[in-house]
């Protein structure tokens, strides 16, 4: 059964509300924003019903709030009020409201627009679930053809998605660059994570799966693939249309060799120039370097690893990611033994 909040402050239209949807729906009624996003914190709704006009947060600052909360960014809100100006519509929408009912409303017109929003939102739900299967297809062969060509590098793919997944998890929860996170569509911006050395395609075998250290020349054309990886993607935005998805694999591909103190590749940016997507790649990407074990160096143990990782904390590493890495560290030994 799909479930419904109605917040409104006034006991006669909750009390409305609940008896024309209650025989359909699972129908939670609260007289504030506070309880609405108090409640929120153990039921995630299907659609909430939210006054406009209400005392302490009115609809609006409800509103925008709910919008800045990854969480909840995706549940449609209806507005419904006795104000229909086209100032307050216009603000409505701009905020991400899906509609507006008039009140006083009746019992079947409210039940009906209900059902309506809540089938268009089943219909965009499954073309996005499909769409994302497609795309996830597609990643895969490709990153597969990365891994298969680079076969000194084991699961570096799978396993850098698990430790991204770990860090982002760890922003999260302590609200580091919560601002620009929040923003994120977490699962696709993970997903896109393995096609960060999608540039190795144009690696010659010789280098790429050559057992021994390489010379200089050979590590300058290996370190072309981060600026590759951008053109590759690049391409793909041209031919197929901007995606969001594409934006977070290109950054991915493009920047996890940079460096915080500006001597890293390609472009030798440093600090917050590089994109939060190559900071994070990086830290990954070389975490599981060194407790990987190559033709040339032995594996590091995880907790030799975590020390080299802490002490480039300002020159490598983005000092703030580097906390929520220490914070998380346990985790990514988890991952390295499976």
């Amino acid at each position: 059964m799909k479930t419904i909040f109605v917040v409104d402050d006034n006991n006669i239209n909750l009390l409305s509300a609940d008896e024309a949807l209650s025989g359909d729906y699972q129908v939670y009624t609260m007289p504030s924003a506070a309880g609405m996003f108090e409640l929120l914190k153990d039921v995630k709704p299907d659609i909430i019903l939210l006054d406009i006009l209400m005392p302490d947060m009115d609809g609006f600052k409800a509103l925008k709030k709910l919008k800045s909360i990854v969480e909840y960014v995706e549940i449609p809100v209806i507005f419904v009020t006795s104000r229909n100006d086209s100032i307050t519509e216009s603000l409505g929408l701009e905020l991400g409201a899906v509609d507006f009912i008039t009140k006083p409303f009746s019992a079947p017109v409210l039940l009906n627009r209900i059902k309506t929003h809540l089938e268009i939102e089943d219909i965009i739900h499954e073309r996005t679930e499909s769409l994302k299967k497609l795309k996830n297809g597609i990643l895969s062969v490709l990153a597969n053809m990365v891994e298969n060509r680079d076969e000194i590098t084991g699961k570096h793919i799978e396993r850098t998605t698990c430790y991204i997944k770990l860090l982002l998890d760890a922003m999260f929860e302590n609200e580091v660059y919560i601002d620009e996170i929040a923003r994120w569509d977490i699962e696709l911006a993970v997903s896109s994570a393995r096609l960060h050395d999608i540039g190795k395609i144009v690696i010659t075998d010789m280098i790429l799966k050559k057992p021994e250290s390489l010379t200089d020349d050979e590590f300058d054309t290996i370190k072309t693939h981060a600026a590759e990886g951008e053109k590759i993607i690049d391409k793909i935005i041209m031919e197929s249309g901007d995606d969001i998805f594409l934006q977070y694999a290109k950054l991915f591909a493009g920047y996890h060799h940079e460096r915080w103190d500006g001597t890293g590749y390609p472009y030798g940016l440093k600090g917050n120039e590089i994109p939060l997507q190559g900071r994070i790649m990086a830290i990954a990407d070389v975490y599981d370097a060194l407790v990987s074990k190559r033709p040339y160096k032995k594996a590091f143990p995880h907790n030799e690893a975590v020390k080299i990782i802490t002490n480039n904390s300002g020159k490598h590493f983005d000092p703030e990611l580097i906390r929520i890495f220490l914070l998380c560290e346990k985790e990514f030994e988890k991952v390295d033994a499976q």
